[in-house]
């Protein structure tokens, strides 16, 4: 944990701190419209079947209304509107009695929609659903395209884990995955077919977990212990505010590519702008790299103003303060040390069922609430909209709170040299939940309160882990080796065994 004095004297809260969460920040605005964006481009639209004397206006009788050709053309569906899957054989003109119940056809006298389908523009021009008529029987598809995209982004985070810990590093894999974010995402628009859309989509995923994971931890290395929580929120705030632009450009654009390329094309920018950014050093130095650790140090000691540190900051000085902690890391760079030391295990499984869980107290309270919540609303009838929805916003504030507080936590419990690989894994869980989520909605139709209790008494459980099994990191350092784990694990034995003298001399 000497890094952490070595960056004090570079100015670990300067002008360099803002200007890379202001390039962090950038790119996260517009993380949350790549991951909801098929909540508009692949709405799907009202929907009919195309009918000859309906749609051919040359076939059309010229005395009757469109409303009557659409009542012989094409049958009523459960709700009483038209119906999206099923028309006429034939024109069906008793229909046109007014003593004739509409809703009396049977099905042998209908067929699919063989000749496609007609789509309610008004809300949306375009998207995927319309374009490659994913409606019907075909409907499916579009689950399978969103779970497709989500499986790139679980890809991707166990992928670049895995390549960040000895290869790529940070700055080079942000840079990376944000080129591969641009390209993916605006060669979608000329997708010719569904198969290629979904491909393109799991190639924009994959180099998502990329950026997610590199921005939030060079912040994190690069920021002082004071001001780490105000850095992370900083960032975790982003993601709310790019969930309302995504709002505001769908409301404004309409047609899906026209959407598509508006939130990919700038990730270009982003590229070329990130390149400024310099490498971990602290990374640089654990991975036996001191020469680009002093230039990239010196380089943040200019930025802030530090002119005295970039005197004193030599070669040498690196590895003198951080001897141990570069012979520790080269020691442990197996990424099996995830499971082989305790102190690792025990986080890591933990953080497996609490992806989304932050600081001790805190967290535990607000993932109490979250999970009160949601079995509280299902006490609460139907009828009482209100009631239920000021539950459910609490519920999802809470969430919010307790993501932004994760986003702080989660590096401050593991060692730099396996601080990316640990957040694969981590984010390579917590898509995980994201595919079984749907699958335990699906038990709703068999049992309608297991899903409302499983993902209410989640929450409760997951905090009662997090007091058990991790400890409290606030204004601690970040660990550099394992042995700074176990520094903290007996540092604070020491205090609390203090803490007890003290207050048994107070009693006494």
């Amino acid at each position: 944990m000497v890094f952490a004095e070595l960056l004090d004297k570079a100015g670990g809260a300067g002008l360099f701190q803002v200007l890379q969460v202001l390039t962090l920040i950038l790119p996260s605005i517009l993380m949350p419209s790549q991951m909801l964006l098929e909540n508009f481009v692949a709405a799907t639209p009202d929907h009919r079947c195309w009918a000859h004397m309906l749609d051919n206006g040359s076939e059309a009788p010229a005395n009757l209304t469109p409303e009557a050709l659409l009542r012989v053309s094409i049958p009523l569906g459960p709700s009483h509107r038209p119906h999206p899957c099923r028309r006429f054989r034939q024109p069906q003109w008793q229909l046109l009695d007014s003593n004739t119940t509409a809703t009396n056809w049977s099905k042998a006298a209908t067929e699919p929609c063989v000749d496609g389908w007609v789509y309610d523009r008004s809300t949306f021009t375009s998207t995927i659903v319309a374009e490659w008529e994913l409606v019907c029987d075909n409907q499916g598809l579009k689950a399978l395209a969103q779970s497709i995209f989500m499986a790139g982004i679980l890809v991707g985070s166990m992928a670049w884990g895995l390549l960040s810990h000895r290869r790529f590093g940070r700055k080079l894999m942000l840079t990376w995955c944000m080129l591969q974010v641009a390209l993916a995402g605006t060669s979608t628009v000329s997708a010719p077919n569904f198969l290629v859309y979904c491909g393109l989509r799991f190639l924009s995923a994959v180099g998502m977990a990329g950026i997610i994971m590199a921005s939030a931890v060079l912040a994190v290395e690069w920021t002082v212990s004071r001001q780490r929580a105000v850095t992370m929120t900083t960032l975790g705030c982003s993601y709310s505010a790019g969930q309302m632009t995504l709002g505001g450009l769908a409301f404004a654009l309409r047609d899906w590519r026209d959407l598509q390329l508006t939130v990919s094309t700038p990730f270009f920018a982003f590229f070329l702008i990130s390149w400024w950014l310099p490498e971990s050093a602290c990374w640089l130095m654990v991975m036996g790299k001191p020469d680009q650790a002093l230039q990239e140090l010196k380089k943040v000691a200019r930025i802030n103003g530090h002119r005295e540190a970039e005197k004193t900051l030599t070669v040498e000085v690196l590895m003198s303060s951080m001897e141990e902690e570069m012979a520790s890391a080269k020691a442990h760079r197996s990424v099996f040390n995830l499971f082989r030391v305790p102190e690792l295990r025990w986080r890591a499984c933990s953080l497996f069922l609490v992806k989304f869980f932050g600081r001790r107290m805190t967290l535990a309270s607000f993932q109490t609430l979250a999970g009160l919540c949601i079995l509280a609303n299902m006490l609460v009838p139907q009828d009482m909209q209100t009631l239920r929805v000021v539950f459910a916003v609490l519920g999802k504030g809470c969430f919010g709170i307790i993501l932004n507080c994760m986003i702080i936590y989660k590096p401050e419990l593991f060692p730099t040299s396996l601080r990316m690989t640990t957040d694969g894994f981590l984010q390579s869980a917590g898509r995980l939940g994201a595919v079984i989520g749907p699958l335990i909605r699906m038990t709703c139709q068999a049992v309608p309160l297991l899903p409302p209790i499983l993902y209410g008494t989640a929450p409760i459980v997951a905090s009662l882990i997090i007091l058990l099994f991790l400890p409290e990191t606030q204004g601690l350092p970040l660990p550099d080796t394992i042995e700074d784990l176990k520094n903290q694990r007996s540092a604070a034995a020491r205090a609390n065994r203090q803490k007890v003298v003290i207050k048994e001399n107070t009693y006494f």
